[in-house]
């Protein structure tokens, strides 16, 4: 599997084999996404999986169990079981996260179910709002919260990014623009609405991702920053609405 290492790489062959051999016909597809999809894996990224089923059996399901624990202990796998009916509306119900996944994929055993995929404008509108108005109040109960002891604050930090980045990545594809990866498509948008400031909250909020650290006294500047930004991207989304 091109641009993932080689232990993870076993893992997910593993987890495929034992995912066709607990559910057998049941089974329609396995397929990876997010960054492991894109060949963007950091030493602490989650292995993401979709396990597309025609059926959910309880005797079928619980051969997975020991192979899905053995997979999550050694490489951080987390697998998503949706049936094949359930696609859709999942869709829907859960538009940009389905939205991020249409665009970071790779499937590994059957055939794509997300190929035709396309949530609703509607649907991606509303979904990216109400994640961009959660994230604001979740950084903000944090900067309240666990203010006074910054070492708590990086995590904070780096679990922003991926709803900030794949917001951004929805919203430059509803403006009908090229998307090379969301994230470059947050740096995009983000230096367009906030300069200087901004860029920096981003290279703070990468850093935090990377290594697990913050400058000295940043956190709490970060995550003002960050609000800002979500604010500020909620304010462009609803231009569009």
């Amino acid at each position: 599997m091109p641009g993932l290492p080689a232990d993870v790489a076993r893992a997910l062959d593993d987890f495929v084999a034992a995912a066709r051999g607990a559910f057998g016909d049941q089974l329609q597809s396995v397929v990876l996404y997010g960054s492991a999809a894109e060949g963007a894996l950091r030493a602490t990224s989650d292995v993401n999986v979709v396990v597309v089923l025609r059926a959910f059996e309880r005797e079928r399901a619980d051969r997975l169990r020991e192979p899905v624990r053995l997979a999550h202990a050694t490489v951080r796998l987390r697998a998503m079981f949706l049936l094949a009916e359930e696609v859709a509306p999942a869709a829907e119900a859960f538009a940009q996260k389905f939205d991020d996944i249409r665009r970071r994929h790779r499937v590994l055993w059957g055939r794509d179910p997300f190929a035709a995929l396309a949530p609703s404008r509607t649907a991606l509108l509303a979904r990216i709002n109400q994640v961009l108005l959660n994230l604001t109040l979740r950084l903000r109960a944090a900067y309240v919260e666990r203010g006074l002891h910054e070492e708590q604050l990086v995590a904070v930090v780096a679990d922003a990014a991926p709803p900030l980045r794949t917001a951004a990545a929805s919203l430059l594809e509803l403006e009908g623009r090229p998307v090379a990866s969301p994230k470059f498509a947050l740096r995009e948008v983000a230096l367009a609405l906030g300069g200087p400031a901004t860029e920096a909250a981003l290279s703070r909020m990468s850093q935090a991702r990377d290594t697990g650290t913050l400058p000295a006294g940043a956190g709490g500047q970060t995550l003002l920053d960050l609000i800002e930004l979500a604010r500020a991207l909620r304010t462009r989304l609803r231009a569009l609405g």
